[in-house]
C-alpha cells in the first residue's frame, strides 16, 4: 500500500505548497493526520471499520477533490489486497466518491467496488444501495480506465443470480454491448464477460438480444483474444438455448456455424469445448444439423470426441447426437470414421453422459437405413452392448435396450442378434426399475420374434433357449407384462406371444400352449376390455427428441389388445400338427396369416393392426 501513502503524502505537501492547508476544515485535517497515522500501520489496521473507516469517509464527503481522490485511492487498494463482507458504513462513501465528476476519482472508486463486489455479499448491497445507476454513467465516460473498472464492476455484480434481472432492467445492457466493440482489450474482455454473464436466464436472454447483442457477440468470435473468444462462444451458446434466438441467428449470421467450426481448432482447449457446446445447442434445429456438416464440422468433432479431456469429450459427444438426428447426416456420419470412437465410448465408466451421448448416436445412425443397421452391428456394437448393458447406469441402460430395439428392425439382422445371444441380457432388463428400460428391452424382444417375410427356414431356437432362463426366461417375462396394469405393456405381450405363434416352431408353441401362466390371461384379456391408462413407458429421450417409441391412443390401444388376445385364443384352439403346417404354409411370404385360414377372420383387418402395433414397438427415427 506504499502508493497510498505517497499519493496522500503528495496531495498535502501540494496543498501546503499553493497554501491549501487554511481552506481544510478541522475534521478534515484529522483526518488526513489520522489516515497517516492508519497508513503507517497498515498491517494491522482494519480500514472498513472504526476510526479508520471514519477518517476515509471524512475525505471522501469532502468538498476537496484531492482529498476525494486520496480517499479513493485508498479505497482502490486497500480493497484490492483484502476483501471482505462490508456493512453500508463502507458502502455509503465509496458510491459517493463513484458519482464524483473528477476522472480519477471515479476510476479509483470503481476500482474499489469492483473489488468488493468479489464478495456474494456485497454484490447484493451494492445493488441495493443504488450502485448501477452511477455505474452505468461510468461505461459511459470518454475515459478507457473508468470504462474498464466500472464495467468490472458489473461483470462481478452480474454474477449473482438475485442481481441479473436487475441489471437487465437497469439500461446497462446497451452500453455494455458497445463496450464490448472497444478498441481497448481490457475493455472488450470485461464487457464480453459482463454480456456472458448475463445470460444465464430466459428473460435476460431475450433482453440481452433486444439490445443488439448477436451481431456484437458473433462479429468477436473472429476475436484475436482467447478470453473474449470464450466469453462470446458461452454466450452465444445460452443464447442458442432458446428456439426462438436460434432462428434469429439463422435469418441474421451466416457465417456463424463456420465460425464456431474453426473454433472447435482454437488452441485454447476451454474455447475448443464451448464452440463444440454451441453448436449442440444450434443442432438442436434441422437447419443447423446440415450446416454443421456441411461446413466440415464432422473432422474437428472426432478429434475432439477422441480426445483424453474429458469436456471435450463430452462436449463433442452431444454434438455429435444432436447432429445424427437428421437422417441425411447418418452416412456422411459414419462414413467420417466415428463408428469405432463412438463404440468406445460407450465403456467410458467416468461419465455416463458421455456413455449416453455415444449410445443414442449410434441409435440414430441406425434409424434410417439398413446398410447403416448392419455397419453398426459389424463394427461391434451389439457386443458391447451385450458385454455392458448389465452393468451400466441406467440411463445408459435405456439408451442401449433403445438402440437393440432399432437394430432389432432389421430382418437381415434379426438371426444374427439372436446368434449373439442378445437375449440373455433383455430378458433380465425386463425387470429392471426403470419402466424405459423395461419398456424397451421388451419392444427389443418383440421386434426380433417378428418378420416380415416368414421361410421355414427362420430358426427360432434362440427363444426356446430362454424360455425358462435367466430370470424366469421369456416365460416369466411375458407374464409380468400380460399382468401389468399398463396397456402398453399388456399391448408388447400379447403382440409377441402371436409373433411366436406364427413362427411356426413347434417347440415355441408348445411351451405357449402348455402355459398355465399365461393362458388363463390372455384369455381374460380377449373378453374383457380394460380400462387402465396407458402410458409413455418405454419412450427414452434425448435432449432434443422425438418419444422413441410411438404411443397408441389408450382406447384403440385397448382394442387392439382385445383382439390380439382373441386371435391367440383362436390359436389355441387348432391342433398342435394343423397350428405348425398352417403357420408355416401362411407364412412363406408374409408374416400374417392369408385370407381363408382359420387363424384370422379378416386379412385386411389383421394387416392393419400389425402395422399399428409394429409402429407402437419401433422406436422414433431419431432421437
Amino acid at each position: 500500500m506504499g502508493n497510498i501513502t505517497s499519493c496522500c503524502d503528495s496531495c498535502f505537501s501540494g496543498r501546503r505548497s499553493q497554501s491549501y492547508e487554511p481552506l481544510l476544515l478541522e475534521n478534515e485535517r484529522e483526518a488526513v493526520a489520522d489516515l497517516l497515522q492508519y497508513l503507517e500501520n497498515r498491517t494491522t489496521t482494519n480500514f472498513f471499520t472504526g476510526s479508520p473507516l471514519s477518517a476515509l469517509t471524512t475525505l471522501s464527503f469532502s468538498d476537496n477533490v484531492d482529498l476525494q481522490r486520496s480517499a479513493a485511492l485508498a479505497f482502490a487498494e486497500i480493497t484490492e489486497k483484502e476483501v471482505r463482507p462490508v456493512g453500508r458504513d463502507t458502502l455509503d462513501p465509496i458510491l459517493f466518491l463513484l458519482s464524483s465528476h473528477d476522472t480519477e476519482v471515479q476510476r479509483a472508486a470503481s476500482a474499489a467496488l469492483g473489488n468488493l463486489a468479489v464478495n456474494t455479499d456485497n454484490k447484493l448491497l451494492i445493488v441495493k444501495l443504488g450502485g448501477l445507476e452511477p455505474l452505468i454513467r461510468q461505461m459511459l465516460s470518454p475515459n478507457v480506465e473508468v470504462q474498464c473498472n466500472a464495467v468490472g464492476c458489473v461483470t462481478n455484480l452480474a454474477t449473482h443470480d438475485d442481481n441479473k434481472t436487475k441489471i437487465a432492467k437497469s439500461g446497462a445492457l446497451v452500453p455494455l454491448t458497445r463496450l464490448a466493440r472497444s478498441k481497448d482489450m481490457r475493455v472488450q474482455r470485461n464487457a464480453t464477460g459482463a454480456l456472458l454473464n448475463m445470460t444465464h436466464s430466459d428473460e435476460n436472454r431475450q433482453q440481452l438480444v433486444n439490445a443488439g447483442a448477436i451481431p456484437v457477440l458473433v462479429s468477436l468470435l473472429n476475436s484475436s483474444d482467447t478470453d473474449v473468444q470464450y466469453y462470446c462462444t458461452t454466450a452465444l451458446s445460452n443464447i442458442a438455448v432458446d428456439g426462438t434466438n436460434r432462428k434469429k441467428l439463422a435469418q441474421s449470421e451466416p457465417k456463424l456455424v463456420a465460425s464456431l467450426v474453426a473454433l472447435m481448432d482454437s488452441p485454447s482447449l476451454k474455447v475448443q469445448c464451448q464452440a463444440a457446446l454451441a453448436l449442440r445447442n444450434l443442432a438442436s434445429d434441422e437447419k443447423y444439423q446440415l450446416e454443421i456438416v456441411k461446413a466440415d464440422g464432422l473432422q474437428s468433432l472426432l478429434r475432439l470426441l477422441q480426445s483424453t479431456y474429458l469436456p471435450l469429450i463430452l462436449s463433442s459427444a452431444a454434438c455429435v447426437r444432436n447432429v445424427s438426428i437428421h437422417p441425411q447426416n447418418e452416412s456422411p456420419i459414419i462414413e467420417s470414421g466415428f463408428l469405432q470412437p463412438l463404440i468406445n465410448l460407450l465403456s467410458f465408466k467416468d461419465n455416463e453422459e458421455v456413455q449416453c451421448h455415444a449410445i443414442s448416436t449410434l441409435r440414430n445412425l441406425a434409424a434410417s437405413s439398413e446398410k447403416n443397421k448392419k455397419a453398426i452391428v459389424k463394427a461391434g456394437a451389439v457386443q458391447s452392448i451385450k458385454e455392458l448393458v448389465l452393468e451400466v447406469p441406467i440411463s445408459v441402460q435405456s439408451e442401449m435396450t433403445a438402440c437393440v430395439a432399432v437394430l432389432a428392425l432389421s430382418d437381415e439382422l434379426k438371426g444374427q442378434l439372436l446368434e449373439m445371444g442378445i437375449c440373455e441380457v433383455l430378458i433380465p432388463l425386463t425387470n429392471s426399475p426403470s419402466s424405459e428400460v423395461q419398456g424397451n428391452s421388451a419392444a427389443a424382444l418383440g421386434n426380433l420374434s417378428s418378420k416380415d417375410t416368414r421361410s421355414p427356414t427362420d430358426d427360432y431356437s434362440a427363444f426356446n433357449d430362454v424360455w425358462d432362463k435367466p430370470d424366469g426366461g421369456m416365460h416369466r417375462y411375458l407374464y409380468r407384462f400380460l399382468t401389468s396394469p399398463d396397456t402398453t405393456f399388456q399391448h408388447i405381450a400379447v403382440w409377441t406371444i402371436v409373433q411366436l405363434l406364427e413362427s411356426g416352431d413347434p417347440q415355441l408353441i408348445s411351451n405357449i400352449r402348455s402355459s398355465t401362466i399365461l393362458i388363463p390371461n390372455i384369455k381374460t384379456l380377449s373378453t374383457t376390455r380394460t380400462h387402465s391408462a396407458s402410458s409413455s413407458i418405454g419412450t427414452p429421450r434425448s435432449h432434443h427428441s422425438t418419444q422413441s417409441y410411438q404411443e397408441t391412443d389408450t382406447n384403440d390401444g385397448q382394442g387392439e389388445i382385445q383382439v390380439l388376445s382373441k386371435r391367440i385364443m383362436e390359436f389355441m384352439e387348432l391342433d398342435i400338427d394343423n397350428l405348425v403346417s398352417t403357420s408355416v404354409a401362411s407364412q412363406s411370404h408374409q408374416s400374417h396369416v392369408q385370407p381363408g385360414s382359420s387363424l384370422a377372420s379378416s386379412n385386411r383387418e389383421h394387416e392393419e393392426l400389425r402395422r399399428s402395433v409394429r409402429e407402437a414397438f419401433a422406436p422414433g427415427s431419431h432421437r
